[in-house]
């Protein structure tokens, strides 16, 4: 079986726990695209863990984890969240993660650049994680990037380096007045964290492929959700990536792969990180009731996230781009509080009530269209049945699931592992 998890709005709708939940199915789990600049939360038996390199699979013992050639492989960050997770009980050796030797390295002028183009843009900001995620995707389509494999081969490797560290010095001092690397700089650099994870780096290419002729199952993990991705996202409020699951084959690099079952996940509610448009948004004490109950804050960033009822329209569209076969819905548990469930249920625009997502330019002037469910008012963090749900709360599950039109497999009500009721 080859599966992709996605997220099917702005990110953040709990993949981490839905990858964490499922991989006790799968042999080998896969991201394929994003870096370090969103997390996944997984709790489970060793803790509460906040990922954002390391698959959500490497707590699972016997499964094989990996990155992908299509991630932004921040050796820095991957080396410090390496440790945070050894250092909690979790055995990672070459065994059970895998770096693809294609994968392109985030270097350190990465990020640099990111905070000063966020720091030019001022209020026209993209709002950034300041990760260097952009800076290094438009390097790699540039072609002034280094491979993760070139760390094998040490004279090849400072050769290219010392030709991309010319071009980008004339970028930071001669655009943004910044100070310049050194090649002594790229060298501790890479001493320093580079060197810790080459026993990791592999043809994955080729493991997948002697998996998949073996029959393993595959699990794809992606990063953020669809109004996120790079394409058919709220550009320019986008990542600089493809979050959705027609890119895991050539991100994970098994380009042949044909996927054959795609888990959306979509939170109860909506949130979002970060800049642009996002129409059912809450603000005010409404807004910090949601947010205090959910947690929405960013797990890389602690930003206060941005939240509001669940948008129907926009999981809709979302559901589309991703061509989700099931559906996991998250944190059914947080909207307990609520005597009534309102729920973006269209959206108005010129005048006139609409269904379709619209084209990013004109999704600022959209308004909501709200509808009201009944609320249960009661803890449904213990139910693990779907009957023994309240009738209001499968009365929620099932409006979703007609409107979205995608069938709603999992219902989360807590983030423990086992807090899923199955239907």
């Amino acid at each position: 079986m080859l599966t992709a998890i996605v997220g099917i709005n702005w990110g953040d709708e709990g993949k981490g726990r839905m990858v964490d939940l499922l991989t006790s199915e799968y042999d080998v789990v896969v991201r394929y695209q994003g870096g370090g600049n969103a997390g996944h939360t997984v709790v489970n038996e060793l803790g509460k863990f906040a990922l954002h390199l390391l698959p959500s699979g490497i707590f699972r013992k016997g499964v094989v984890n990996i990155l992908g050639n299509g991630v932004a492989l921040d050796c820095e960050s991957l080396w410090t969240e390496m440790q945070d997770v050894t250092g909690k009980g979790v055995a990672i050796t070459p065994e059970n993660l895998k770096i693809s030797d294609r994968a392109s390295l985030l270097l350190p002028w990465h990020r640099d650049l990111d905070g000063l183009e966020e720091a030019r843009l001022a209020d026209k900001k993209y709002g950034s994680t300041k990760q260097g995620i952009a800076p290094f995707y438009s390097d790699k389509y540039q072609k002034k990037t280094v491979m993760a494999g070139e760390l094998l081969y040490p004279d090849k490797l400072w050769e290219h380096l010392e030709g991309i560290l010319e071009w980008k010095n004339l970028t930071l001092e001669k655009v943004y007045g910044a100070k310049p690397y050194t090649m002594e700089d790229l060298r501790a650099w890479v001493a320093d964290y580079g060197e810790k994870i080459k026993p990791f780096i592999c043809d994955t290419g080729a493991f997948l492929r002697e998996a998949q002729a073996a029959g393993k199952s595959i699990l794809f993990e992606a990063q953020l959700g669809s109004l996120r991705d790079l394409d058919y996202g709220i550009y320019p409020y986008t990542t600089s990536s493809n979050a959705i699951a027609a890119y895991a084959p050539v991100g994970s690099g098994l380009p042949c792969a044909r996927i054959e079952k795609v888990v959306g996940v979509v939170k109860a509610y909506s949130s979002c990180v970060g800049e642009g448009p996002f129409t059912c948004e809450w603000f005010g004490e409404e807004a910090e009731k949601l947010r205090e109950a959910g947690g929405e804050y960013g797990a890389k960033t602690g930003r206060p996230r941005r939240v509001g009822p669940i948008d129907i329209v926009a999981t809709r569209y979302g559901v589309q781009c991703q061509g989700a076969t099931d559906i996991a819905l998250t944190k059914m548990d947080i909207l307990s509080y609520m005597d009534k469930i309102p729920v973006c249920a269209h959206y108005e625009l010129n005048g006139q009530q609409i269904d379709y997502f619209p084209f990013p330019a004109v999704l600022p002037d959209a308004k909501p269209v709200m509808e009201y469910m009944e609320g249960w008012q009661c803890d449904i963090s213990g139910v693990r049945r779907w009957e023994d749900l309240p009738e209001a709360a499968r009365k929620y599950v099932e409006y979703v699931e007609r409107q979205i039109g995608c069938h709603i497999t999992y219902v989360s009500v807590g983030p423990e592992r086992d807090s899923i009721i199955i239907r």
